[in-house]
């Protein structure tokens, strides 16, 4: 799987339309949620797009500590359903946590900062627990429903 990472402003609208598409498969149709997923933030993620060939695999989009949750966050984690059964799931997010906790370590500006910028904060769906739990992640807390669907705060730290 080829990995490229870009700045919203770098997606073309190729690329845009086919993530967004992913998400939709994915998020909406798969598992049956109606919710708002164009929530205004793809504008301050950085997108890591995992290519199969010339076809959108895999996705995720990384947020850098202040602009989704108080430290660095990995979301929208998807892997298209033709694509599955091929560790590209795994793949995307060893690409973005090195992204994440590479952003992190060059935006650290104090040593009392640092402690929260080496560390990556998701909201994972539950039943994903122990493929977050195999890169790291730990649960911080009770479950929780976000769009119908369970959840669970989760972190991992360098």
């Amino acid at each position: 799987m080829k990995i490229e990472i870009k700045k919203f402003s770098e997606l073309t609208i190729v690329e845009l339309y086919a993530l967004l598409q992913l998400r939709a498969e994915v998020f909406v149709v798969e598992q049956d949620c109606v919710y708002q997923d164009i929530d205004g933030k793809d504008q301050k993620a950085m997108h890591v797009l995992g290519y199969d060939g010339d076809e959108l695999a895999a996705y995720t989009r990384v947020f850098k500590a202040g602009d989704y949750f108080d430290m660095a966050s990995i979301g929208r984690v998807v892997v298209s359903p033709q694509h599955r059964r091929k560790d590209y799931g795994k793949k995307i997010m060893v690409a973005s946590m090195e992204f994440a906790f590479a952003e992190s370590k060059s935006t650290k500006n104090t040593i009392a900062f640092s402690r929260v910028q080496q560390t990556i904060k998701i909201s994972a769906q539950v039943y994903l627990k122990k493929f977050y739990n195999d890169l790291g992640f730990k649960g911080t807390g009770k479950e929780y429903l976000e769009d119908g669907i369970p959840h669970m705060e989760m972190i991992v730290q360098r």
